[in-house]
């Protein structure tokens, strides 16, 4: 029951990376921009959270200062992607690959350094209750957060005027400009505000999750965060379930390497990308499923003089 409570609880935690991130990039392909750069804005964001929080002593800055980051990263892409109307893919990838090397050089001073006392959080009385305590009670609040925002982002999306807004730029940008929605203001609002998500993942990873800085850190969380929102076909609910699973399965090669399961660790380190790949493939199989849930404008560039 222990170990059960425990594989939750880092499930939880595992998956919180993930969802974040994912969330974010569900808010921005909804607007019709696919942005390939999580991965870039993810490491960038780390190093920012993470040199904030040794500098200030305070995790609260350091997830601004991620968030920031985050956004301000999303923001070039969008100056490029939206307003120059550059390829949405290679500018992502660009972006991806400028980010990982940013972060590599502005972390070098940072590689030996070291975070103060971390705190401990616990809800009251509820974390005491035996097996639910440690599991679902236990975790740092943004943890919670994540879930908080898959509800309120499901409300946004479905529920607002907002919404129903931003998914209309992502469906049928040309009639929304004709109605007089600036569109691409709107899908660079969703890109920064994407981007800022992203960020948070990133601070999460250095400040909570594995306190310290490395470079590459992130390890292609940002991927399988891309990969997720076709996973989910572009709902927040199955975002968080998506995630939650990679995070499962991320713990689970843990605890069979800790009860000493005769297969070579490098299967087990691959088995979260593995079981992604595979969920990929099934969902793949039904083109028209994809096609149905898809922004019908997804990477395409928008000239509102056209």
């Amino acid at each position: 029951m222990e170990s059960a409570a425990l594989l939750l609880s880092a499930t939880l935690q595992a998956g919180t990376v993930v969802a974040l991130a994912s969330l974010g990039l569900l808010l921005n392909e909804r607007s019709g921009v696919v942005n390939l750069g999580a991965e870039g804005m993810m490491l960038v964001a780390a190093v920012a959270g993470f040199a904030t929080g040794v500098h200030t002593g305070s995790d609260s800055l350091g997830f601004l200062a991620g968030a920031g980051a985050g956004a301000v990263m999303a923001a070039l892409f969008g100056l490029l992607a939206i307003y120059l109307n550059t390829n949405q893919y290679a500018t992502g990838l660009a972006l991806s690959l400028f980010g990982a090397g940013l972060s590599a050089f502005v972390g070098l001073p940072y590689t030996q350094q070291k975070l103060g006392e971390r705190a401990h959080f616990a809800v009251p009385y509820l974390s005491d209750l035996p097996f639910v305590g440690p599991a679902f009670f236990q975790h740092h609040p943004l943890v919670y957060g994540s879930l908080l925002l898959t509800l309120g982002l499901s409300w946004f999306l479905y529920r607002s005027r907002a919404g129903l807004v931003l998914r209309a730029v992502g469906e049928a940008p040309e009639s929304a400009h004709a109605l007089g929605y600036p569109v691409r203001r709107i899908r660079l609002a969703a890109v920064m505000a994407g981007g800022a998500l992203c960020g948070l993942a990133g601070a999460y990873l250095s400040l909570v999750y594995t306190p310290f800085w490395v470079e590459g850190m992130v390890a292609g969380k940002g991927w399988i965060a891309l990969a997720l929102t076709t996973f989910a076909t572009w709902r927040p609910a199955r975002v968080l379930l998506g995630s939650l699973l990679f995070g499962g399965v991320t713990m689970l090669q843990f605890q069979m390497q800790g009860q000493g399961i005769n297969v070579p660790s490098q299967l087990l380190t691959a088995l979260p990308y593995l079981a992604t790949i595979v969920v990929l493939v099934l969902i793949s199989r039904n083109p028209l499923w994809i096609r149905i849930n898809m922004p019908a404008s997804l990477g395409k560039p928008f000239h509102p003089g056209a």
